[in-house]
């Protein structure tokens, strides 16, 4: 391992250790359909999850939690100023905004929507597929609703982009991740193929990324890194979809630095 990945291993081991002591407050707006994988998912890995979409208390929650998570997955007309607002209070309180950009580039609202956001948040990182990345940057995308039909690397150039224009961090997710900002980039190499058959595996890839963020880890290496190898262990012990999700859990729960460390394919450039 070269000295520049012995330095990445260290920043996602250090990471890991950090949110299970500090087990910081995740606040997510998300979409209906994932915000019980997504609070598992927090809970398994050791961070504190809260559903919150009233703009009443929005505030004070983010003057007190580590990280704020926008999911535009069931994203509607009441939704929007609410997302706004939040991510003001964000910025109010130097808050990290990760943005989720659900089927951005399947419809128009979708798409302003997340380039808004995207515009808005001072401190943002962006974790989504090829697809939603490529429409985010303005560029012609191949999408199914919110599936992606381009490769990783298709979005690569897309992802530099953005990450010049919102001066933010960006993660790439799919068959291969990749970790984009203006020091470096990263691919990774982890996962299994049934992952995707999951509903909300990168919306849950979504929330890690902001409780790694609330403990200052603002890359979003470290949630990629470990959901790619929780879900390769995971897979190895389930029959389908149903008992991955399951033993998911379990795994982002016992996963110590020796598992990372034996599993963990990573290349830096």
């Amino acid at each position: 391992m070269s000295v520049i990945a012995t330095e990445k291993f260290q920043v996602i081991t250090n990471a890991l250790q950090a949110l299970r002591e500090q087990k910081p407050l995740v606040v997510n707006i998300t979409n209906y359909v994932v915000m019980n994988n997504t609070a598992n998912a927090l809970l398994a890995i050791g961070a504190s999850p809260i559903m919150a979409h009233s703009r009443q208390e929005m505030a004070e929650m983010m003057s007190f939690s580590g990280a704020l998570v926008i999911n535009i997955g069931t994203l509607d007309s009441q939704w929007i100023p609410r997302m706004i607002y939040a991510v003001e209070q964000a910025n109010l309180n130097n808050k990290v905004v990760v943005l989720d950009p659900v089927g951005c580039g399947a419809s128009t609202l979708r798409t302003e929507t997340s380039r808004q956001i995207a515009a808005l948040a001072n401190d943002l990182i962006i974790r989504a597929n090829a697809s939603e990345i490529i429409a985010l940057a303005g560029e012609t995308a191949q999408s199914k609703g919110v599936d992606s039909l381009d490769s990783s690397e298709a979005a690569v150039d897309a992802a530099r982009y953005l990450t010049e224009t919102y001066h933010c961090n960006v993660v790439i997710s799919g068959e291969v991740d990749y970790i984009i900002n203006a020091e470096n980039e990263v691919t990774l190499h982890n996962g299994h193929v049934m992952m995707p058959n999951i509903t909300g595996m990168g919306c849950s890839l979504s929330a890690l990324t902001g409780a790694f963020a609330a403990i200052g880890e603002k890359t979003g290496l470290a949630a990629a890194a470990i959901l790619g190898v929780a879900g390769e262990i995971a897979a190895e012990q389930s029959a389908g979809p149903g008992s991955l999700q399951m033993n998911l859990l379990d795994v982002l729960y016992q996963l110590d630095a020796d598992a990372i460390n034996t599993r963990l394919k990573m290349t830096v450039k």
